[in-house]
């Protein structure tokens, strides 16, 4: 099978790094790596895009003291993007993040809207194509907080014990960006509608799927660390934003939360732990594994997942995709615990005792082989 291959700059970006991740789920796909660095090597440039089928531009500034600043970074980069094109004779599929700051009066608007006409020019004189996406505001686990959305920065202050201070009480629209890595990818291989613009070139105005008020998210944010972080409760995960807003909660707790120990009510007739309470569907397991042997090394970008220990010892791992750092929870059924794994992060459960190691699972799908959700790859 022949690989499409491709190619996003701003690749280390919130959003470059969820595209790059989805993408490298895909058989179908050749990731080619793309560095800053390139940018300031025209060679290394030209090299990157000779490699590529399509090239997905993110790679932009969007913040600067001075707007000037920001205006001229951006048609730099597409410059440079087209003529390293030029050089290597190569006329790849280009998607271009672009934003509804495009129609309004800021140096940062006029950057894309003249980045876009830029490539619509290039795809209309070399026979190229083109496709620009209009992105609204996105939110997702790994922003950064005080900078990519007002919900990463509530995220990580009400999971960190701060208080998130609302400036203006209006409503938001966002899209999650699972939904958005969705929309790109659809462009790139053709399957998604668009609005043409030229013989070349087409241009997706991606709508919000969600309009919240600031205060709602927060509402729902301090509902998330009074019932989930300080009583074990997964809320309802019916509801697709609620669902995605908890996701993404759940990768700002702090590593030192894990792992959480149960109450256990012992009489003389032996013990109880309850092991979860949920708003929620789900689906409850429990493994029985040997001593030495590892169960794991998968991880979900969508699932929320309990790990309980109650019998044996075991060692937990994790690790963030594309990252090396591991993490490393050691749990004694003596003392019955659980630790719940993050989308994005692989995982595993090792016996570390000499005994049966006993552990029960819950998740909030029930498996489906058909859509499983389930990607394998070793946490070390």
């Amino acid at each position: 099978m022949e690989k499409h291959k491709i190619g996003i700059t701003g690749q280390a970006g919130f959003i470059g790094n969820h595209l790059y991740t989805t993408l490298s789920l895909r058989e179908d796909v050749e990731l080619v790596d793309f560095e800053r660095s390139f940018f300031e090597d025209s060679d290394a440039l030209a090299q990157f895009v000779s490699k590529c089928d399509s090239i997905v531009h993110l790679a932009a500034m969007n913040r600067h003291e001075d707007p000037q600043v920001i205006y001229d970074t951006n048609l730099k980069l597409v410059d440079e993007l087209l003529t390293a094109c030029e050089k290597s004779k190569v006329t790849p599929h280009i998607i271009f993040s672009s934003s509804s700051q495009e129609l309004k009066d800021n140096l940062y608007g006029q950057s894309k809207l003249e980045g876009k006409e830029k490539f619509m020019a290039w795809a209309e004189i070399t026979g190229g194509k083109f496709s620009s996406l209009t992105i609204p505001n996105v939110f997702g686990p790994f922003g950064k907080p005080n900078y990519n959305s007002v919900v990463a920065t509530f995220c990580h202050k009400v999971a960190n014990n701060e208080n998130p201070t609302i400036l203006n009480d209006g409503e938001v629209g966002l899209i999650y960006i699972n939904d958005l890595v969705q929309i790109f990818m659809d462009t790139i291989f053709g399957d998604q509608q668009s609005k043409p613009l030229n013989n070349n070139s087409s241009e997706v105005d991606i709508e919000p799927n969600h309009y919240v008020k600031v205060s709602r998210i927060l509402e729902l944010l301090n509902g998330f660390k009074s019932n989930y972080m300080e009583k074990g409760i997964f809320p309802n995960l019916e509801d697709h934003f609620e669902k995605s807003l908890f996701n993404t909660f759940r990768c700002y707790i702090p590593e030192s939360h894990y792992p959480v120990k149960y109450t256990k009510h012992t009489d003389p007739r032996g013990s109880f732990v309850e092991i979860a309470r949920t708003e929620t569907s789900g689906q409850f397991s429990f493994s029985t594994t040997v001593p030495g042997i590892t169960r794991g090394n998968h991880f979900h970008t969508r699932k929320a997942e309990r790990f309980a220990v109650i019998s044996g010892k075991a060692r937990i791992q994790l690790r963030k995709i594309g990252t090396d750092e591991v993490i490393n929870y050691d749990l004694d059924g003596k003392e019955p615990a659980y630790v719940d794994m993050p989308i994005w992060y692989t995982h595993n459960i090792t016996n570390t005792g000499d005994e049966e190691l006993i552990t029960l699972f819950w998740i909030n799908e029930p498996y489906d082989p058909e859509d499983a959700d389930t990607y394998f790859e070793s946490v070390e």
